[in-house]
């Protein structure tokens, strides 16, 4: 059993099936694609149809040399990944004076990203599922360095040494600036069947981009993210690779 890590800006730290991914943020990932003009700029040479013997020589050593340049700059093409040298995890935070004094709450936003009607509807709705299916789903917004951070375990009792209780998600909604994915994840073991790495991929890469953000709002990005989830989990196969379209109704979600 592995022990509950947040997740902070510069990492995604997915851990399904025992397996630990690092996943770094776009943001800090810069490719650099160098490209040389095209020697088929003297490609006229190769449509020559003189009938001349020394003619047809001198288009089929022009050919050769055409060909040549060209492979030489197809090779000397360079795709440069530039990884800055600074650490790839911003340092853990461990702050329980931002945790709200009411306990039990299944949403917690030190950056107030969802309304009120929100939070309630989705608290309401992860209380509901965790009493249905034992899947327990928690939702953390925050600005780091401003989070609670490790706290969090103590707070949901999440991701301790041996415990058995490892059906947990925990989504940890930051804007990292503006730069990152705002969708993070946080699974426990005991979700890796029903929820495999792939759809944690396509879930952030569906409603988490910086595009999909601006377009539609970063409540939008949660509410859709959560529905999705709980569509999954409450399937009759109670597995999901796919995301599920929008649109599921209150029904489907268990309301």
């Amino acid at each position: 059993m592995r022990r509950f890590s947040p997740l902070l800006p510069s990492a995604i730290l997915l851990s399904l099936g025992g397996q630990q991914t690092l996943a770094f943020s776009t943001s800090h990932t810069h490719v650099v694609s160098t490209t040389t003009s095209s020697p088929l700029a003297s490609s006229s040479l190769l449509f020559s149809s003189s009938s001349d013997d020394d003619t047809t020589s001198a288009t089929t050593s022009s050919r050769r040399n055409v060909l040549a340049t060209f492979t030489a700059a197809a090779a000397a093409a360079v795709l440069t990944i530039d990884v800055p040298a600074a650490s790839a995890r911003l340092e853990a935070v461990n702050n329980p004076a931002l945790l709200p004094s009411e306990a039990g709450l299944n949403v917690i936003q030190v950056e107030k990203f969802l309304t009120k009607g929100q939070e309630k509807r989705i608290n309401d709705l992860l209380g509901k599922l965790e009493k249905d299916t034992g899947f327990r789903v928690k939702v953390l917004c925050q600005a780091y360095p401003k989070t609670p951070g490790l706290a969090i375990r103590d707070y949901w009792d999440l991701g301790k040494e041996d415990q058995k209780d490892d059906k947990y998600i925990v989504l940890v909604v930051d804007q990292f600036g503006g730069k990152g994915n705002v969708l993070n994840f946080n699974v426990g073991e005991g979700v890796k069947f029903a929820l495999p790495n792939v759809f944690w991929t396509r879930l952030s890469g569906k409603y988490g981009t910086t595009f999909f953000v601006k377009e539609n709002g970063i409540d939008i990005a949660i509410t859709n993210a959560i529905e999705a989830i709980v569509t999954c989990l409450r399937s009759e196969e109670e597995f999901c690779v796919n995301v599920p379209d929008q649109g599921v109704s209150l029904r489907s979600l268990g309301m």
